[in-house]
């Protein structure tokens, strides 16, 4: 299982820690994960992914599982959140809207 988040494809970052007298040593920096479930308006289901704490604000800011999806790139998501992405469109264009 990769260090990515499933939505927004946060990874690992490099870099150095750097001491007082300039001494520089490699580190990994890694996002914070989390495994939460998420629950689909459209579906009617929940969803367990594995996404980054700071992608879960982004989520709600966006509306919920389902806006943020349809908002987001695919080339960002993973396989399965691209499946559920496919799934979330396939069905929000079946139901007309009641105006």
């Amino acid at each position: 299982m990769s260090r990515r988040c499933e939505l927004t494809g946060k990874a690992v970052q490099s870099g150095h820690l750097v001491s007082h007298s300039n001494h520089k040593t490699k580190t990994r920096f890694l996002p914070n994960l989390c495994s939460v479930t998420l629950i689909s308006d459209a579906l009617g289901r929940s969803v367990r992914l594995r996404v980054a704490a700071a992608s879960l604000r982004s989520v709600e800011h966006r509306g919920g599982l389902d806006a943020f999806l349809i908002k987001a790139r695919e080339t960002e998501l993973s396989q399965n959140a691209r499946i559920l992405r496919r799934e979330i469109v396939k069905k929000t264009a079946e139901v007309p809207s009641a105006a």
